[in-house]
């Protein structure tokens, strides 16, 4: 069994394109500091694999960086940002921590909830869109705020969340 596939797996975990990013971020790593580009390294395999991490995908990495599977495990399962189940094409992250909070993020959370038609760890019928509760995303001064995708969205309404999702494609 090679890092590229699974035994019996029928499609390639690993293409050219993804092997070469991972590469890339291995190579700036001092030799036997592998372990420092698991963060990078997961970044990677989650959008190249519909914007979520398999296990086969994660044993398929700590065999490819030559580590214990469970120090993939232990990263992809310590950080929100990577997702352990199927996700929708559009991730939305809505901030509910205490400066969010104070600034309205419940009214922008509801409202998210009534337009998607689903809950907190939900994704839409259609597939569109998975909603998600974050703690912080660092951007406080924004309040109330979300990340769809990789894109700060600052000073909800739900005017604003209604433009915001008629422009999601």
């Amino acid at each position: 069994m090679t890092a590229l596939q699974l035994t019996g797996s029928k499609e390639q975990l690993f293409t050219e394109t993804v092997r070469q990013q991972l590469d890339s971020w291995i190579s700036k790593y001092p030799p036997g500091q592998v372990q420092s580009a698991v963060i990078p390294a997961l970044h990677i395999l989650q959008n190249a694999h519909d914007g979520w991490l398999s296990e086969g995908v994660m044993r398929a990495l700590a065999e490819y960086l030559d580590v214990p599977a469970i120090s993939i495990f232990e990263v992809a399962t310590f950080y929100s940002m990577f997702e352990l189940t199927p996700v929708g094409k559009h991730k939305i992250n809505v901030c509910t921590n205490i400066s969010c909070q104070l600034c309205g993020s419940q009214q922008i959370v509801e409202h998210l909830q009534k337009r998607l038609g689903i809950g907190f760890g939900e994704t839409t019928l259609d597939g569109k869109f998975t909603l998600k509760e974050v703690e912080c995303l660092g951007a406080c001064v924004g309040a109330p705020m979300l990340l769809l995708d990789r894109d700060y969205h600052e000073l909800l309404t739900p005017e604003k969340i209604d433009a915001i999702l008629d422009g999601v494609k």
